[in-house]
Parts: structure tokens; sequence; C-alpha cells
């Protein structure tokens, strides 16, 4: 009878054990993209120099690659503690300073079943959920940040602002209420640096509301304070998506966001507001054997970083076909024209940390086609 128990009290041991497991995810994806980048402007600290660039490049790039660790665990009935390590890779390189991560979202948490889910840690900023308009893939997958050449003139950011990952934040995902097709989001991001009494603390907070019926429309809204853009400013973001083939035979969903960024920086140069319009349009293709799409996503950004007559058009047409779920190719084409009128301030770098300022008035022109393929895991 004891050797029984025994070996009961060892089996719900191993299978409670079994159920705290880690997941181990992740993503590879690489592509092979030919570039072709110019600048025509003029400098605005040496207004004699001229700067006429036309580089192009064949380049191997890692878009968004990761590793992750993520879980959860009960310690009561209704609540689990959740946690997640993710971190940014670059498969073709070392990266800045030859570190080859960079964290991404980590958190620890908890979700409850009445009071939903809280995240304590590096988040990224609630803006971001309502992202569900953008279809462009590999190296123009820009929206925020952009990688335009291997030339140091310019090379970031000539869409409009994203939200970034935002340190020492806390998440909250409030629960739904009577099955409500909504998810709402708050967040708060505390400035730690000790200040005196006279100084403004930076604290941050945002909110993002997401409707989804289930029905093929969804719509968004997302509000960020403080927190995206790293001098202070404000992102107000709506957007709405419809899968025509919910309600007609034509397999399209069709999508578009608005968005407007205010910069609370130096006004003598981020003194506009910008303004930002993404529509996209995604097809599936039904005569191949495996799930198959084309895409086109057009972006206007009018007062690029809040910098009056910075203004930019991009183009992207793509395609993705799956060989399986978790294996995917890509290919795509397009061109980002900019009309740089003012002191053009790049806002961030593809992993949310840096910012550069490039001080010429002028035009950027950059066409790029390329793909890869993209492996998840």
């Amino acid at each position: 009878m004891k050797k029984l128990l025994l070996a009961t009290a060892v089996a719900a041991l191993f299978v409670s054990t079994a159920q705290a497991a880690p997941t181990f995810y992740g993503k590879a994806f690489l592509t092979a993209d030919y570039v072709n980048a110019e600048l025509d402007s003029q400098s605005m600290d040496f207004p004699n120099d001229n700067i006429n660039e036309d580089n192009n490049s064949v380049q191997i790039n890692s878009n968004t690659s990761k590793l992750g660790i993520k879980g959860s665990e009960a310690i009561t009935a209704n609540t689990d503690v959740i946690y997640q390590l993710e971190y940014g890779i670059e498969i073709d390189d070392s990266g800045d300073d030859n570190i080859g991560f960079k964290s991404r979202d980590t958190y620890l948490g908890f979700t409850n079943k009445d009071y939903g889910q809280f995240r304590f840690g590096r988040n990224y900023s609630v803006t971001d959920y309502i992202n569900n308009v953008t279809v462009n893939e590999g190296y123009w997958d820009n929206i925020g940040a952009s990688s335009l050449g291997n030339n140091d003139t310019f090379t970031n950011a000539l869409t409009l602002t994203d939200g970034g990952r935002v340190n020492s934040s806390i998440v909250w995902i409030v629960p739904k209420y009577k099955d409500l097709p909504l998810e709402l989001a708050l967040q708060y991001g505390a400035d730690e640096a000790f200040v005196s009494d006279d100084d403004v603390r930076g604290n941050g907070f945002g909110a993002s509301l997401m409707f989804n019926p289930g029905t093929g429309f969804t719509a968004g809204i997302a509000y960020d304070k403080d927190m995206s853009i790293s001098l202070g400013g404000d992102i107000l973001r709506g957007s709405a998506t419809v899968d025509l083939g919910e309600y007609i035979a034509y397999p399209v969903t069709l999508g578009a966001l608005y968005q407007q960024a205010d910069y609370d920086g130096d006004k003598v140069y981020n003194s506009a507001i910008e303004k930002g319009l993404v529509v996209s349009a995604e097809m599936s293709l039904t005569n191949f054997a495996r799930p198959a799409s084309v895409y086109l996503q057009y972006d206007k950004t009018k007062n690029l970083g809040g910098l009056d007559n910075n203004d930019s058009d991009q183009t992207v047409l793509g395609g993705k076909y799956k060989f399986k779920d978790n294996m995917i190719a890509h290919a795509y084409i397009g061109q980002n024209s900019a009309d740089l009128e003012n002191d053009f301030y790049v806002v961030r770098d593809e992993d949310g940390d840096a910012n550069k300022l490039v001080r010429a008035r002028g035009d950027a022109d950059v066409f790029a086609i390329g793909g890869g393929l993209e492996y998840l895991f």
C-alpha cells in the first residue's frame, strides 16, 4: 500500500512538472535583397555642401529573427504565473558591438480568470496591439524603421512612427465583459530616474481597444503618451479591416490605418504633427497546392518625425507561399520616395533602441527587391 501511495505521488509530481515546462520558440527569417538608395540633398550644417549619393548593394538581411522561452504555472485554482523571455537575434551578423542578442518582450506576471492578465517588465507599447493592417514582410516590414542601405548618410526610418518597447512597464489586458468582442489593454511606463522636486518625471501611459466579432471585420483604436517617442509625445492610431470573403466570393482582405504623432521635443524642429496613412490589400490564391497570397501596401507620411514638409510615399507589392505552416517563402518589390524639406530626425532603429539625426534637406529614394524564407519553431 505504501509503495502504491509513493508511486502515485511520484507520478503526480511528474505530471505537475510536465504541465509547468516552458515552451521554447523562435523565428529565423532571412532574405536576400537588392537595394538601391539615392540621396540628393544639401547639408544644413554646411549649406555649400551638396550630397549626391547613389548606392546599391546585394544584402543578406535577418528580419526580426528571435528566440524565446515562455510558459505558465498555476498557483491557485484561478491564477497562473506567466513569463516570457524573448530576444532578437541577427542571423547574418553579430550585431552592434559584437552583441548578437537584444531584449524584446520580457516579462513576469500573472493571469486571473476574473481580473485579467498583468505583465511586468519590458513590454511593447500597446499601440502596436492595433496593427492589423500592415502586411509587408521582410525588408519592407518597416513601420517606424527601415534599413536604407549600408551607407551612413541615411540608414533608417522614412515611414510613420511606431510603438516601441517600454522598459519598466506594466501591461494590463482587461478580461472580457459578458463575452463582448472587445479586448482592452492598458499600459504604464515608469520613469525610474531620481529627480528633484522641480523636475518633471517622464512617466508614460497608453491604452488600446480592439473590436473583433469574428465576422470578418475588425476595428481598433490606441493612444500612447510619452512612451514610444523618446523625447516625449503622443501617438493616436485607428484602424479597420474587412475580409470580403466573409461577405462575397472574393478572398481579399482590405485594411486602413490612420495615425497622428505629436512630438514634444525641440519645437524649433519638431513643430508639426506627423500624419500617417497605411492602406493594404491581401488576396488568397486558390490555384496553388499550398496556401499562398499576394499583397499590396501603400504608406503615406506627412511631416516625418514632426518636421514640417518632410513627406514620404511607399508602395510595396509582395507574395507569400506556405510550404508548411511553419515554412513560408517570401518575395517582394517596393519603392520609398521622400521629400525632406527640413532637418530629418530618425525616430527609431529596427530594435527600437537608437535615435539618429540626419541634417539634410533634399530627396531620398529607396528601391528594394528581394525574397527569402521564414522558419517558425
